[in-house]
């Protein structure tokens, strides 16, 4: 058998990277030939800096955002409002939104959307842990930032009627976000906007 690499080693590692999202084995073999033109020490400090982030990363007991303490800097920071969640389904969004400037309340971090057809259901989320922040009091209003895709969408609902007795308003950005769009993936000023021009949930139901 013809060995498509000249090396064993080579082919474990570009086998490594294209396991990653959105790469492909050329992009793989070019990020490891890369990686051997850098110094030992610089690849052994890559190496390191992600076993560490993997063995030692923290999520904040109250949003479940990335931290390096039980709560992380939003949800510590006394200047934000406290009163406004903005729901969102993993910790990309979070970086989205905070680099449009324009919003300054805290976050929950679902972990993902509910998706039966990827074996992904309500369970499986930080939807519980939601329902519980929001019935402590203290919440005035939900943002859904959830991708506008029928998952998405599924799960605003699913939580709009856990929580639809709390009397607690839920709000949905505006579909400036074009249906079918990725958060993480608009530009920081129609994201921005979608959040200032939110509507109200109930008023995207068809009752």
């Amino acid at each position: 058998m013809i060995r498509k690499y000249p090396s064993a080693l080579l082919e474990n590692a570009v086998n490594e990277f294209a396991k990653l999202p959105g790469i492909g084995r050329k992009t793989a073999l070019r990020l490891v030939l890369h990686s051997l033109n850098r110094s030992p020490e610089e690849v052994e400090a890559f190496g390191q800096a992600m076993i560490e982030l993997r063995n030692e990363v923290n999520y904040c007991r109250v949003c479940h955002n990335i931290s390096d303490d039980d709560v992380c800097q939003i949800c510590s920071d006394f200047s934000r409002d406290a009163a406004l969640i903005c729901v969102v389904e993993n910790i990309k969004e979070v970086m989205a939104i905070e680099n449009t400037g324009q919003f300054r309340g805290l976050y929950h971090v679902l972990g993902g959307i509910i998706s039966p057809m990827d074996g992904i259901g309500p369970k499986d989320l930080q939807i519980e842990s939601l329902v519980e922040r929001v019935k402590s009091g203290g919440v005035n209003e939900l943002i859904f930032a959830l991708s506008s895709t029928m998952e998405g969408d599924t799960t605003n609902f699913y939580i709009y009627r856990k929580l639809s007795e709390t009397g607690v308003k839920m709000s949905i950005i505006s579909r400036g976000i074009a249906i079918g769009d990725e958060i993480e993936y608009a530009d920081e000023i129609t994201l921005g906007r979608s959040i200032l021009n939110r509507t109200n949930f109930v008023d995207t139901l068809k009752l």
